[in-house]
């Protein structure tokens, strides 16, 4: 069984986050996995703005941190695995969804998709990882049905 806590920091009541549980189900399920543990912490550009600077040194907002806790190569054998935290600025959902003309869900899900595959262990630091998760993530929003 997985456990996943949807932790809105901002009180934000958009429908968007009423779906956002089942739709993670889903790439758990896409993903094959079982019993992991994460959050996905909604925030706004103020706090996500001060983590990306503490933890990453950027001095901006940014629509996305990752926290993980899995460093170790052979994590399947645990019984549980404790994935980590996402981080997500409700303020960045709401502008890039605008930006890129798509809808709200279209941009809180990729987001989240975006980080379940870091706290997974993939990257985008080059462009072959980068098309790899890349890729994995369009596959399985396209799965769930969710297009540009």
């Amino acid at each position: 069984m997985n456990e996943v806590e949807i932790i809105n920091e901002v009180d934000w009541n958009v429908q968007e986050l009423d779906e956002l549980s089942k739709y993670i189900e889903f790439v758990l399920k896409y993903e094959k996995l079982e019993h992991v543990l994460f959050n996905v912490i909604i925030v706004d550009n103020a706090y996500i703005h001060k983590i990306n600077l503490e933890y990453r040194g950027i001095d901006r907002p940014t629509d996305v941190i990752t926290f993980a806790l899995e460093d170790e190569k052979d994590v399947q054998a645990k019984e549980i695995r404790v994935l980590g935290d996402i981080y997500i600025s409700k303020d960045k959902v709401i502008e890039q969804a605008k930006e890129y003309g798509h809808s709200l869900k279209r941009e809180l899900f990729f987001l989240v998709t975006h980080g379940i595959y870091h706290l997974l262990g993939y990257d985008h630091m080059t462009e072959e990882e980068e098309k790899v998760m890349f890729k994995k993530q369009e596959d399985v929003l396209n799965e769930y049905g969710i297009t540009r």
